[in-house]
């Protein structure tokens, strides 16, 4: 009994040790990486099942964290193991997919949007085709932060585009989302140069991206965001949307007031409502927008789970189609993560085979 005591008071010591350093450690990341801080004390959001659907055969995602801090420490460790976008050399481009880079969809003035393209090769009839909008506060961000995806679905018979767009800093929203509704107007005016099915484009974006993915599909009926980019005529409506954690609604207070929101708007909500709400996929939600899938990580502390949460009540209210995957113990860019990428392209895989190729 006394050796049980002994033992429970090292445990306890120990533990006290541990606690006592990881305090430390966290002031220390505080005055360091305030971004860091934040996610490392972010605790689960409440999930809202009521909302979630999944169909029967898609995949369960894989087991998350418990805290923010938890990804940190296995990525520490090693034990959790990012997908390096930065590096090229480390996508390689597989056997059988063509890549043409710098291709030039449109131009406003004297600036040039420029997009990368990734293409089975030898294709003998049209396939659908996949638009990738990086994400990074609108104001950062590559094309090529999205080529983990595009040789993977090049591989898989889509023809993959991934786009640069104008940052914030060169021209205020909704510049950028008249640069992606561009992207789509080129792919479809080109789509017999490239073999791809004119009626089956699908936008796909993360963070930035995801909202630029929904406001183009959800803003076809809206000709002030077409811009002037150009294809002028050309329809920039889509088959299907998927949305990676991407914000939702600006006019609520949470969003209203975000440091990225402000500085992408260049406006207050109280100068600009019009544009707030504009700007907000939700205010274009209508029951006949495309299919729309939707990934939300519960430890997001960028975008937080309420974002995903009212665009997937608002489509549930207006009977429009959706999924919802939302992942338990993941953190805002989870797709970095190899187990989570790979689930999320396991449950893309399902979803265009559904609404692109009909399955």
């Amino acid at each position: 009994m006394r050796k049980l005591r002994i033992a429970i008071i090292v445990v306890l010591i120990l533990f006290g040790l541990a606690v006592g350093a990881a305090a430390a450690g966290l002031m220390v990341l505080k005055k360091k990486d305030p971004f860091l801080y934040a996610m490392a004390i972010e605790l689960r959001q409440p999930m809202r099942p009521d909302l979630m659907y999944m169909p029967e055969n898609a995949p369960k995602p894989p087991r998350g964290y418990l805290c923010g801090a938890m990804p940190l420490i296995s990525y520490a460790l090693g034990l959790a193991k990012p997908i390096d976008i930065e590096n090229e050399k480390s996508i390689p481009v597989p056997e059988g997919v063509t890549v043409k880079t710098d291709i030039e969809y449109g131009r406003v003035g004297d600036r040039a949007l420029l997009l990368d393209l990734y293409s089975p090769e030898k294709l003998d009839k049209p396939v659908p085709g996949l638009i990738f909008i990086h994400g990074g506060g609108w104001s950062s961000g590559n094309k090529k932060d999205y080529k983990y995806y595009t040789v993977r679905y090049a591989k898989r018979g889509f023809v993959a585009a991934s786009i640069g767009y104008r940052f914030v800093q060169e021209a205020p929203l909704p510049a950028c989302v008249e640069d992606a509704k561009c992207a789509v107007r080129w792919m479809r005016e080109n789509a017999a140069q490239f073999n791809v099915d004119a009626s089956k484009i699908a936008v796909i974006g993360g963070s930035a991206g995801g909202h630029l993915s929904l406001m183009v599909g959800y803003s076809s009926n809206v000709p002030e965001l077409e811009g002037t980019g150009g294809h002028a005529g050309v329809s920039s409506a889509v088959a299907a949307v998927v949305d990676l954690y991407g914000p939702s609604d600006f006019t609520v207070p949470g969003a209203r007031n975000n440091s990225t929101v402000l500085n992408g708007m260049k406006k207050t909500f109280d100068e600009a409502p019009d544009l707030y709400r504009q700007m907000s996929p939700i205010s274009h939600v209508r029951k006949d927008v495309p299919p729309t899938l939707i990934f939300q990580g519960t430890l997001d502390n960028i975008v937080p789970v309420e974002q995903s949460d009212m665009l997937a009540e608002k489509l549930k209210a207006v009977g429009a189609t959706y999924w919802y995957d939302c992942i338990p113990g993941y953190p805002h860019t989870m797709d970095i993560f190899e187990p989570v990428n790979e689930h999320c392209q396991q449950v893309m895989n399902i979803f265009f085979d559904k609404y692109l190729l009909g399955k």
